[in-house]
Order: C-alpha cells, then structure tokens, then sequence
C-alpha cells in the first residue's frame, strides 16, 4: 500500500499577518496629489499633504503587530521606499511592509487602470492573507471583499468624523480579536 495514501490532504497555507492596506490621496490628505518638477503637491495649494496622519497614526496606535500595506499610486510613481518615506511619523512609516504595486508586475505600465479593489485583493491573494482591512477613496473591484474597505470621501478623507468612527470599529472588528 502507498504510504501517502494515510497523509491527510493538505490545506492551504494562511498568513497570521494582519494588515491595513492604506491609500494617501484622499485618505491622508483631501484631494488628489500630483508628481511636478518640486516632487509631489497638492492638488490645491491650501490643502497640506499627509494633514491626517495623525488620525491614522492614532486609529492604529493601540494594534502593535498591525501592518501597513501601500495601496496608493505614489508607489509607482516615485518608487517604495520615497512613498513610504513620505509618511510624516515614523510610527506609520515602521509599520510598512509592502506595496500592492511592484516593478516585476506584467501589467505595471497599466497599474494605475486596475481597479484599487482588484490590486489589493491579488496582494491578499499572493499572500493567503485572512485578515485585513482597506482604507481607500476607491471602492472599485472590490466585489465581495467590499466589507473590508473603509471607504472615504476624496473631500474629506480622514478629517470626516463619521469616518473615523468607521474606521476605528472597522479596526477593532477585524483586529481586536486574537
């Protein structure tokens, strides 16, 4: 008799790695930013980048082993390490531990074009990842992974307060419990 008939059939490997995908524009900050000759701006000059870290820094503050995962465009535009470097507070910036964009990618000269939902979900994908969470103005491909996007107004991003109410139960939700 073979003997591997006996071995129980195998499951799929899943990651304990908890990870909040973070987006800058519209989240972070209101608006869109943009790349120019002086590096990146603002889409309007009264409008600071990053205005809202801090929300992000304290939504997050009380999860220790949570991950930030970069789903923002920035990434393809200046490149990992510049965009992670650009988070104003280095409790943000430790915590990063990828980007959904990566320069191996066959599509990355259309990166921008797929939908923000379907670029997360191929990095949970590749990395078995049960538990997560997104923080986004796009809501576009997630289809049914649409419960694990905290979805913000370009306007407002984090300075909404309903929004960070939704984000801090979201957090609590799917990372509160070990």
């Amino acid at each position: 008799m073979n003997r591997t008939s006996f071995m129980p059939p195998e499951r799929p490997w899943t990651s304990s790695r908890r990870v909040l995908f973070t987006d800058y524009d519209g989240v972070l900050h209101r608006g869109d930013a943009y790349r120019s000759a002086n590096g990146i701006v603002s889409s309007h000059p009264s409008i600071k980048l990053f205005e809202y870290a801090h929300i992000l820094a304290e939504a997050i503050a009380p999860y220790p082993d949570l991950e930030l995962v970069l789903s923002t465009s920035w990434v393809k535009a200046i490149g990992f390490n510049r965009a992670r470097d650009s988070l104003p507070f280095p409790e943000l910036r430790h915590r990063v531990k990828g980007a959904t964009y990566h320069t191996k990618f066959y599509d990355r000269p259309v990166w921008n074009q797929v939908p923000r939902g379907e670029q997360i979900r191929r990095y949970v994908d590749r990395h078995h990842l049960t538990t997560w969470l997104a923080i986004d103005d796009r809501d576009d491909g997630f289809g049914e992974a649409k419960s694990h996007l905290v979805h913000c107004d370009k306007n407002f991003g984090l300075g909404d307060t309903t929004t960070q109410q939704i984000l801090k139960r979201s957090l609590s939700a799917v990372f509160g419990r070990r």
